[in-house]
């Protein structure tokens, strides 16, 4: 009897519907995100600042991707895995900010099971992307500069299709397990402390044994991202000690220009992603729950083609000329 009370009053308080109790736990058919204000304000704010953080990301990797498909000069390796970030970049903020952006604007912070399950894998399979394609370039950037005769022979077309499908086949299976061993677990409660479905913030509401689901994400967030971490700094090691050997400045400079903002972009990824994922839960509160997920999962997409463009000369040339070539396009129409 207080058990069927208690169900009652976590359906009405929390507005998610049940389909029913296994045992002592219950099976939820709707999450209530409590990552956003109730002032109708600050919703209107939330709206207007994440719509156009949204924007910029997808013109700033779009327009980057379409710069690199339309120019023939950029049609190399580096560039098509940086295509290839893009494209990841736009998937992975689309995954959050548009439920996001609904939820602001509608004053309705639900979310279906199923809606939840497909975010997460989204996510997971895009912050996979990111991180094996950061180091996939990392790999390029060490063959070109470390061993430029057998550049063309080792990052032939052939191997760079087989890297790229290999990046985003893990990532999708990565995502698959990850989703899977998530959702077989019942909560206790419906209510999410995030504006979008996050594994640690559903791990917590698990009423389950969850110690396998935990352990399999930290060991594997560990293991992969201190691989990523030390591959990179030892291919940076070494690309930085050939870099300071070549006598040319202007060649010295134009290997800093891709190399710099390769390097900042992958800490920027890995330190906050790290942070959201293994930060004690002494750590976690209300505000610096959603700040951490906004520096993993919005702040790289947005700042990756600004970054890019702004140090990359390859770049800025080459959509100079495609602006160009656009404009005189519009004025003959």
């Amino acid at each position: 009897m207080v058990e069927s009370q208690s169900i009652k009053l976590l359906q009405e308080t929390s507005k998610v519907h049940f389909t029913g109790e296994i045992g002592n736990q219950t099976t939820v058919t709707e999450f209530s995100l409590l990552g956003y204000s109730a002032v109708r304000e600050l919703q209107i704010l939330h709206f207007v600042v994440f719509l156009s953080i949204y924007l910029a990301a997808l013109v700033g990797n779009f327009l980057l991707i379409l710069t690199v498909a339309q120019n023939p000069s950029l049609r190399s390796p580096m560039y098509f895995f940086l295509a290839n970030l893009s494209l990841s970049d736009a998937c992975y903020i689309s995954a959050t900010v548009p439920k996001s952006m609904t939820i602001s604007m509608t004053n309705s912070n639900l979310i279906s099971f199923s809606g939840c399950l497909i975010q997460l894998f989204l996510v997971v399979t895009c912050a996979g992307a990111e991180l094996t394609f950061l180091t996939v370039m990392a790999y390029d950037r060490y063959v070109a500069i470390c061993h430029p005769l057998q550049y063309a022979t080792v990052m032939n077309w052939n191997v760079c299709f087989q890297m790229a499908a290999a990046s985003w086949i893990s990532s999708l299976i990565n995502a698959a397990i990850h989703t899977a061993n998530t959702f077989r677990l019942y909560f206790c409660t419906p209510k999410i402390k995030q504006f979008f479905c996050d594994i640690p913030q559903l791990l917590i509401m698990s009423c389950t044994d969850a110690t396998t689901s935990v352990v399999v994400l930290l060991v594997e967030t560990i293991v992969i991202c201190s691989f990523c971490f030390f591959y990179i700094l030892t291919s940076y090691g070494f690309i930085f000690c050939t870099v300071f050997k070549i006598q040319s400045a202007q060649a010295r400079s134009k290997a800093f220009s891709t190399c710099i903002p390769h390097l900042a972009v992958f800490c920027l990824f890995l330190f906050t992603g790290v942070f959201s994922y293994l930060r004690p839960r002494s750590l976690s509160t209300p505000l610096v729950d959603p700040v951490a997920a906004v520096l993993y999962t919005i702040l790289p997409p947005l700042l990756n083609p600004i970054i890019y463009s702004l140090r990359n000369k390859e770049i800025q040339a080459a959509m100079q000329k495609m602006s160009k070539n656009l404009f005189r396009f519009h004025l003959i129409m």
